[in-house]
């Protein structure tokens, strides 16, 4: 059975640090192997300027593929982040991010994926980011 935006939404609240949460990430879609998740426009993560900050994007994009790896295991089990790559295109101002996390790879001790992050409002990419994961459970 596929996991649902509630479900995937749980292990967000259950199993992440309170700044992360702070970040007010939202499931906007699950697949086999992937996730979106929406992160939302807030004044408090922008930088001088206005541009969301790199440390909130890299966060979010770090988050939704510990939700994309649960979604392709059916549930979620501890792993932790061995390297995160992010090369920046433009700044998002103004604007909610939509993160994907597509999984290039899913084996038993380690998971690959990429992460493409989207303005919403222009549809512009912002950001690309690559993860590796060690799964410890």
């Amino acid at each position: 059975m596929t996991m649902t935006t509630v479900e995937a939404d749980k292990i967000l609240s259950a199993n992440f640090a309170p700044w992360v949460l702070a970040l007010g990430l939202s499931v906007e879609a699950l697949g086999d192997d992937r996730a979106t998740l929406r992160l939302p426009w807030s004044r408090t993560l922008a930088r001088e300027g206005g541009g969301l900050s790199g440390q909130a994007l890299m966060a979010a994009a770090d988050t939704a593929t510990v939700i994309a790896v649960s979604a392709a295991r059916g549930a979620y089990g501890p792993m932790t982040t061995v390297q995160q790559s992010t090369s920046f295109q433009r700044a998002v101002t103004d604007s909610d991010v939509l993160i994907e996390s597509v999984l290039t790879k899913l084996g038993r001790r380690m998971a690959f994926a990429d992460i493409t992050l989207t303005a919403e409002r222009t549809g512009e990419l912002a950001a690309r980011a690559s993860t590796v994961y060690a799964l410890l459970g």
